[in-house]
This record gives C-alpha cells, sequence and structure tokens, in this order.
C-alpha cells in the first residue's frame, strides 16, 4: 500500500484531496497538524520526510489571503510561502520520493495575459502588484519541480486552479473571497428580511469558478497520470497544467446565481463606483482536457453544495 503525505490537509483543497483519497483507497493517508509539524522549520521537515519516505507528497500548503491581506503583509506572504515549498520539495528530494504535487494559483499568470491563459503565458508580462510577492512564490514552486525534474528524473508536476469555492471555504465578512462573501451577505440579508443587498462593481466583468472537488479529484488525477502519459503531453519540460472549468460567467450572474440558492427575494443593486478589477480572468483548460479530466459538477449545484455547507456551520462564522 502506498504511503501519501497531504501537506495542508485542514485547508480547503487539502481536506477535499484527504476525502478523496481516503474514499479511494488503496493508500495510507498522513497528514499533521501545525503544532505537530511546523512546515517553516526546514530540520523538522527534512527529518519528517526522511522518516517516512512517502510515495506521494501533496503540497498544498500555503499562507493565502485576500488583496487586502496580500498587499499588507508582502514580507509574510514571499517568505512563509517559499520556505514551505523549499522546505518540503527537496526535502522529498532527499528522503527519496518520486513523485510529488505543487499546488499553485492562476495568480503567476501576467496581469495583461491574453484570455483565456494557457500555460505559455507564465513569465511573459508583469504580474499584478497586489499579490506579486505571493505570485513569485508560486512561480518558484514551479520552477522548483521543473529544476529537480530536469535534474534528478523526479516526477514533479503542478497544478494552477482557478477561482476555487466550496467546503471549508473561508466566510469571515472582510477577508473571504467573492463566493463565500456573497454566500454570507445574501444569507444574512434573507434572515434580516432586508429589501436590498448591494454588489460591488458593475456586474460585468467576468470569472471562472471551479468546484473544491472538482480541484481535488483533477488533483488526484493529474498525480495519477503514468508517466509516459503525461510526458507526452508536456512541452520542454513544462511542469504545470491549468485546472479550471475552461467556462466564466459574469459578475452579475454569479451574484443573481447565490441569490437564487439562498432564497433571497428582494432587490439586486451594482455599485459602479467600485472597482470591478480585470474584465475578465479565464483559464484554458485544453492540456488538461486533452490528459484526459474535465468538471463535473456546475456552478449552480456547487454552489447549493456550499451554501448547505455554510448553513450546517455557520456557528463557527459567527462575528
Amino acid at each position: 500500500m502506498k504511503k501519501v503525505f497531504v501537506a495542508g490537509h485542514n485547508g480547503m483543497v487539502g481536506s477535499a484531496i484527504v476525502g478523496q483519497l481516503k474514499k479511494q483507497g488503496g493508500c495510507e493517508v498522513v497528514v499533521r497538524l501545525r503544532h505537530e509539524l511546523n512546515l517553516l522549520d526546514q530540520t523538522a521537515v527534512f527529518a519528517f520526510l526522511a522518516e517516512h519516505r512517502f510515495d506521494e507528497v501533496y503540497l498544498a500548503a500555503a499562507k493565502v489571503g485576500g488583496i487586502v491581506a496580500n498587499n499588507s503583509y508582502p514580507a509574510e506572504f514571499i517568505f512563509e510561502n517559499l520556505s514551505i515549498q523549499n522546505n518540503i520539495i527537496h526535502g522529498a528530494h532527499l528522503a527519496g520520493t518520486q513523485n510529488l504535487l505543487f499546488l499553485g494559483s492562476s495568480c503567476i499568470y501576467p496581469k495583461l495575459a491574453e484570455q483565456p491563459m494557457t500555460e505559455k503565458a507564465l513569465l511573459t508580462g508583469t504580474l499584478e502588484p497586489t499579490n506579486e510577492p505571493y505570485a513569485i512564490a508560486k512561480i518558484a514552486g514551479i520552477k522548483m519541480c521543473e529544476s529537480y525534474n530536469r535534474q534528478y528524473g523526479r516526477n514533479y508536476r503542478s497544478v494552477m486552479p482557478t477561482n476555487l469555492y466550496g467546503e471549508n471555504d473561508n466566510f469571515h465578512p472582510e477577508n473571504s473571497h467573492v463566493i463565500p462573501a456573497l454566500l454570507r451577505r445574501f444569507h444574512e440579508a434573507k434572515s434580516k428580511g432586508d429589501v436590498e443587498v448591494v454588489a460591488w462593481g458593475s456586474g460585468k466583468p467576468m470569472r471562472e469558478f471551479l468546484h473544491v472537488d472538482d480541484m481535488a479529484a483533477a488533483s488526484i488525477y493529474v498525480m495519477q497520470l503514468d508517466q509516459s502519459t503525461y510526458n507526452a503531453n508536456t512541452e520542454a519540460m513544462l511542469s504545470h497544467i491549468n485546472v479550471g472549468t475552461g467556462v466564466d460567467c459574469t459578475i452579475r450572474e454569479l451574484v443573481e446565481t447565490v441569490a437564487k440558492v439562498v432564497g433571497f427575494k428582494g432587490d439586486i443593486a451594482f455599485d459602479a463606483s467600485k472597482p470591478d478589477g480585470a474584465p475578465r480572468k479565464l483559464m484554458n483548460v485544453d492540456r488538461l482536457k486533452s490528459l484526459g479530466w474535465q468538471y463535473s459538477i456546475g456552478l449552480e449545484q456547487g454552489l447549493t453544495s456550499t451554501y448547505e455547507w455554510f448553513l450546517a456551520n455557520q456557528e463557527s462564522f459567527r462575528g
């Protein structure tokens, strides 16, 4: 039975990967809480990986946050993410672990990348300034995987997800991402009997969203692809693969769908004085499709299950 370590198992993606690996069976899944293994402690990480000599490592651990956190704490974002990646990737190599999957982010691509964004867009332009330190750390992780593959013949792969949402998401009222923020706002408006909810921006920008269960399934699928199939779809040792739906919607359509799922019957207004951000952010997922995987959870279905999870866990989100 193969032995698998999932770093970041308490996070949204990591917890979904653990759940699906256990359901799939055929492997021993190992996890560690932060007080049991500090991923910033190189000595401890190296010793842990050397002791267990895992067959596979999923690197889903990262310091993450919204635009405010990225803008306020750039030093922590670049230092902690680089440290976690360096410790786990190099430690896995030293321990003889052949298979590793690194989870990145679509923010690795240039701010003005041609849409939809292909893997080849990496390092072709300037990054979005607000999350540049985080993006640079993730780019470094990709390049580490490529470098260990090239120099040592490792099988270290990287997946770059689009905007994710789902169970175990962050529903904090101030620093959550758009879908959990909207679900909470419409739920509270419905609970208080509000007649109107105001959404930021014009509603015109287009965004792509992927349910976390699909992300976990894609991650396991990419990890378990045999080397010949994977290499046949790899250009010049390009290790990273976009993961998304390849389908986007306007923010207005998203807002209206959230209102429908929550059951909010009031009016929806858009405050066009608030910033819209980039007009479009869509991933090209042709490479992943050519490898035999595509998403299965539609937006309304995913929002419904996420809202049900929120309702079951809302006591955790008080305050």
